[in-house]
């Protein structure tokens, strides 16, 4: 007979290919996986698995639907708590719970959030806040502390450029229709009790058809803060409760000076203290872009307006390092004191799916890190090269690995180069050092603008935290330069 922990989740999770698997595709520590599993054990706890319909997200969350054993509707980015609108309103019978993250609700779908909780809808809302942007590499989101490092606040969000850290619950709080507003964490064992108190009384009011609930989940992230799990853990606990405290801001079905789960219902911190002006700290243990090997960071960006802009796009699938690729370039453009963007894009495989980026450097500040027509394209596969060859600057290069086999020709005007990278990594015994093969081949054609000593500089930089792969990565990126004609 099944537990009531096994009748919340599915007894196999189908995505990761492997057959009777129960491996899910969250990176270790991760407190996704912690909050599915208090997900799924309330909703059954409860008896509401046939009642329920979970609208699943775009982010990290978005595979719930393979693990917790109820209906599933998935949503467009941020459009979490609008489709949850329309389908609490075409079933009021069901119990309508919307799962998001901080980038999905924060900022693309901050709006459908919180008119949803201003006219009250009948759903319950699971806002995990970890943050930053975890799935597409740890962005800066609206959630992001003053001061913590991102891949897009390399030295730190700077309030003067990007503004204060968005605190959704207190925000919430000035309705007047929510029922229930609360933060609870996932980063220790008693911290974890709490949330499922939490979760479980969420599922209680949707249950009970009494209204708006909202519910804060303060998450580590180890992969994109660039801990390992315990120091995660430790960071939420140590910074983002600082400046996210945990408590019950609300719930309308209690008496007004009862407590819960050890929290005030009424919130003990004042407006001022978030509208005050405070100094940025400096997290040096959250994860920055690459920095110099000594551990120093990249000079500042110094306008020049004789540095022409020169766009990338690097293409292939999840796994071969094209991310990794993309911000060695982008990096090395930096050393050289260029303003560089990196925007990566891929679909929600952690391996074997499409991934791309985009990098753009120039002498002047970047309006935007798109990149359309890039001047040089670089593919790992036929996919990618298919996909992006005829978008190529007449007068551009394209280089790409040779097992593409025969394609067609580029557009006009544009150079092909076609380099045995994923051969060549593999004869030197390191298959998965074909992104640094591609290196070897920007250098050895002349077509990044960068001395070869920044993109060398660059690709040492990538391992800071593997020294020991130093040595090799940079005998590989000379023998592969030598070889290339």
């Amino acid at each position: 007979m099944k537990t009531i922990e096994q009748k919340g989740m599915y007894p196999e999770f189908p995505r990761c290919g492997k057959e009777h698997a129960r491996t899910t595709h969250y990176c270790p520590g991760c407190g996704h996986g912690i909050v599915n599993k208090l997900v799924a054990e309330a909703c059954a706890e409860l008896g509401l698995q046939d009642r329920t319909i979970f609208v699943d997200p775009v982010g990290c969350g978005v595979f719930t639907y393979y693990y917790w054993d109820a209906a599933h509707v998935s949503a467009a980015h941020g459009r979490a708590s609008a489709a949850a609108t329309g389908i609490s309103r075409a079933r009021p019978d069901a119990v309508t719970i919307a799962y998001q993250g901080d980038g999905d609700l924060g900022a693309i779908g901050f709006n459908n959030a919180f008119q949803a909780a201003s006219r009250g809808e009948k759903f319950g809302c699971i806002f995990i806040n970890n943050s930053l942007y975890g799935m597409t590499g740890g962005q800066m989101a609206p959630t992001t502390l003053e001061g913590e490092k991102t891949t897009t606040t390399p030295f730190g969000r700077d309030p003067a450029l990007t503004g204060h850290p968005l605190h959704v619950c207190e925000v919430f709080n000035q309705l007047q229709a929510p029922v229930y507003i609360a933060r609870v964490s996932v980063a220790d064992t008693k911290r974890i009790m709490q949330c499922k108190l939490a979760i479980k009384r969420l599922f209680e009011i949707q249950r009970d058809h009494k209204g708006y609930a909202f519910l804060e989940i303060l998450a580590p992230c180890p992969t994109n803060f660039g801990m390992n799990p315990l120091k995660a853990a430790e960071f939420c606990m140590r910074e983002m409760e600082k400046e996210f405290p945990l408590k019950t801001f609300r719930d309308e079905t209690l008496v007004h000076d009862e407590v819960v789960q050890g929290m005030p219902v009424k919130p003990d911190v004042i407006a001022s203290e978030y509208l005050a002006v405070k100094p940025v700290p400096q997290f040096k243990d959250c994860m920055a872009l690459f920095g110099m090997p000594d551990g120093t960071e990249a000079p500042m960006a110094e306008d020049d307006p004789s540095v022409p802009e020169r766009r990338f796009k690097f293409a292939g699938y999840g796994g071969q390092g094209i991310l990794s690729l993309g911000i060695c370039v982008a990096e090395a453009a930096r050393l050289e004191k260029r303003h560089a963007l990196w925007f990566p894009s891929y679909g929600p495989e952690q391996r074997g799916g499409s991934a791309n980026c985009s990098v753009v450097y120039s002498g002047m500040p970047i309006g935007s890190p798109t990149v359309e027509h890039p001047d040089v394209l670089v593919c790992m596969n036929r996919p990618s090269y298919d996909r992006f060859v005829g978008d190529v600057k007449k007068g551009g290069v394209v280089i790409v690995d040779s097992t593409v086999g025969e394609v067609a020709p580029p557009p006009e005007g544009v150079r092909l180069i076609k380099v045995p990278a994923i051969e060549l990594a593999e004869k030197f015994g390191v298959p998965k050092a074909a992104n640094t093969m591609m290196l070897a081949a920007l250098r050895k054609y002349k077509v990044t603008g960068i001395d070869d000593k920044d993109l060398e500089t660059a690709l040492v930089a990538s391992f800071k935290k593997k020294p020991q792969l130093v040595d090799k990565n940079r005998d590989l990126l000379r023998r592969a330069e030598a070889t290339f004609k």
